[in-house]
């Protein structure tokens, strides 16, 4: 399949992809599975103590009878003030396999839905000449890009990256670095030809 380059003269010009990997139709429980696994934290540290986790009441407070009062073991059981709990949350890692094979079919899913909802825009670079918010906003008003914009290059661009840090909703990565949570959550994806070859070899 072919696909519309922008260039930087500002022609047209068109490159070819294979439709295996850029033409499937779009998985959505693969993509929801992924895309979860990135979201979710690798590891939740709260936590309370139970009765035996809380330090002290080795010692059973009075004797079981004769005092008229209800029997008690440790001064740490749930129904004393200071115990522990009965039920406490505790540290755990909630971290979400995700194989190969369903991270490339899901990247492979969700490149093909940009290309067929016309949600990627392919040029033949994008840069700018200093680290400079300004010259970004400027490229990217002259180019039409609008706001909740990905910018994909083939090797991470320091002057790119660096205009991009304090602009909401731009976000510049490498091919390497792209995730199909990153394809979801923006508007609109920018990418060098480059870097979709590139994605093309990691996907093959």
């Amino acid at each position: 399949m072919k696909l519309a380059v922008q260039t930087a003269a500002g022609k047209q010009e068109t490159i070819s992809v294979s439709e295996q990997f850029f033409g499937r139709d779009y998985n959505e429980a693969l993509v929801h599975q992924v895309a979860l696994a990135q979201m979710a934290p690798k590891k939740v540290t709260k936590g309370q103590k139970n009765r035996s986790a809380v330090s002290g009441g080795g010692v059973k407070p009075w004797r079981q009878k004769g005092t008229g009062r209800a029997r008690a073991g440790s001064i740490r059981s749930p129904l004393w003030r200071g115990g522990g709990r009965t039920f406490p949350s505790q540290p755990r890692d909630i971290n979400i396999k995700v194989n190969k094979k369903m991270f490339r079919g899901a990247l492979s899913s969700v490149m093909s839905e940009l290309i067929r909802q016309e949600r990627l825009t392919l040029v033949d670079q994008v840069s700018v000449e200093a680290p400079k918010t300004k010259l970004l906003v400027q490229l990217l008003k002259d180019k039409g890009f609008e706001q909740n914009l990905l910018i994909v290059t083939e090797y991470i661009d320091e002057n790119l990256y660096l205009a991009s840090r304090n602009l909401p909703g731009v976000q510049v990565i490498d091919a390497a670095s792209m995730t199909p949570y990153d394809g979801v959550r923006h508007e609109r994806v920018v990418m060098t030809t480059g870097a979709l070859k590139k994605i093309e070899e990691a996907l093959a």
